[in-house]
């Protein structure tokens, strides 16, 4: 390879890195009508493209920074999610009351959070943090070997009061423990570990006893979420198949790290079993969540451009028919999540940023 497809290929990857913001994809699903978004206050049609029929009354709910990964409470009247904003140098968690737009930062302010998520009673919340080994932010990631995301051995679960106090761990083994996501019941959490030497699928109670591995393929697998009768679980993966490519996979894991290029959505049972691969496009397919109904799956690739970094929201049935692309915009679309009634998505995009990689919250109505 010459020097000049070596800054190509390093250019490409950092293009990618400003836009794949695979973190998480951790939501959950209610039964009240949210009313905090029946009627948005403001609205902004130019946020639209005319092809994203399945979106109307646009509403922007964060003004600047890097906002992500954003779930409603089971009233549908909050939004749990993480943000870089400020003074802050890395993600702390953020509560949001989508009528008014008010936000309180509920993360300690020490060291760095992912995938935040309500209890069904809308009392504790559920985030993962790297606070307990240090209060600085953790060293960012080694892009030498291109795009990487950096597995933070520091990471653990966590649960709280709603406002942040009673402070609970519930995991505590060597190296990454995050994005854990929470059933409807309030039984089980589900998250993603690489405790075994392998990062996989487990879950546990809420106070973190019982813990059962659910995932035992190489690769990858995380990002998981339970449909709204709990009986199913969508997620994503990764599954190295040439020697050439699990060598490379074991390599970055003993670096606590991954290149999360190529990752396909996954459905399966609660306790793993039956599962079904859902895509198989080869491009960056992740923050996977199931539809109201239970037989489709909303999520978000960059199959346009595998190497690209335009991220679109896509739909698809549970049977690995029936594609249909969600967002058009020329830049990121993620973290998409139903309102507990179905009829609101909200999404984070770098549509309408004030400067590039501007991150923000935005909720719609969904139309089928």
């Amino acid at each position: 390879m010459s020097s000049d497809q070596k800054v190509r290929l390093g250019l490409t990857a950092l293009a990618i890195a400003a836009a794949l913001i695979v973190v998480g994809g951790c939501g959950q699903s209610g039964e009240p009508a949210p009313e905090g978004i029946e009627q948005p206050t403001t609205t902004d049609q130019s946020l639209l493209d005319e092809r994203e029929v399945h979106l109307r009354n646009i509403r922007q709910l964060t003004f600047g920074g890097e906002n992500a990964e954003a779930y409603f409470s089971v009233d549908g009247k909050s939004l749990i999610f993480q943000s870089k904003r400020d003074d802050l140098e890395c993600d702390q968690i953020f509560v949001m009351d989508v009528a008014s737009g008010e936000v309180e930062m509920v993360s300690s302010g020490d060291g760095k959070t992912t995938c935040a998520f309500f209890f069904p009673d809308g009392e504790r919340i559920l985030y993962s943090s790297t606070h307990v080994a240090s209060p600085d932010c953790p060293p960012p990631p080694d892009y030498t070997r291109g795009y990487v995301w950096k597995l933070h051995p520091e990471f653990d679960v966590f649960t709280a009061n709603r406002d942040g106090t009673d402070l609970r761990q519930i995991t505590d083994s060597p190296g990454y423990d995050a994005e854990a996501t929470i059933s409807p019941d309030g039984d089980r959490i589900i998250f993603t570990s690489i405790r075994d030497g392998d990062l996989e699928l487990y879950t546990m109670n809420p106070d973190g006893s019982d813990l059962q591995r659910i995932t035992h393929e190489r690769g990858y697998d995380g990002g998981a979420f339970f449909s709204r009768d709990g009986k199913h679980i969508v997620w994503r993966a990764s599954r190295p198949q040439t020697e050439e490519e699990v060598a490379a996979y074991d390599e970055l894991i003993k670096l606590s790290a991954i290149k999360p290029m190529n990752l396909e959505i996954f459905v399966a049972n609660a306790d793993g079993n039956d599962q079904r691969q859902v895509t198989s496009n080869g491009a960056a397919n992740f923050a996977p969540y199931f539809f109201p109904d239970g037989s489709r799956v909303i999520f978000v690739s960059n199959m346009a451009n595998p190497r690209g970094r335009n991220f679109d929201i896509w739909m698809i049935n549970d049977d690995a028919t029936g594609l249909e692309q969600v967002t058009y915009y020329s830049g990121f679309d993620g973290f998409p999540m139903f309102s507990p009634d179905g009829r609101h998505l909200v999404f984070a995009s770098n549509r309408g940023g004030s400067v590039e990689g501007e991150t923000n919250v935005f909720i719609a109505e969904w139309i089928e």
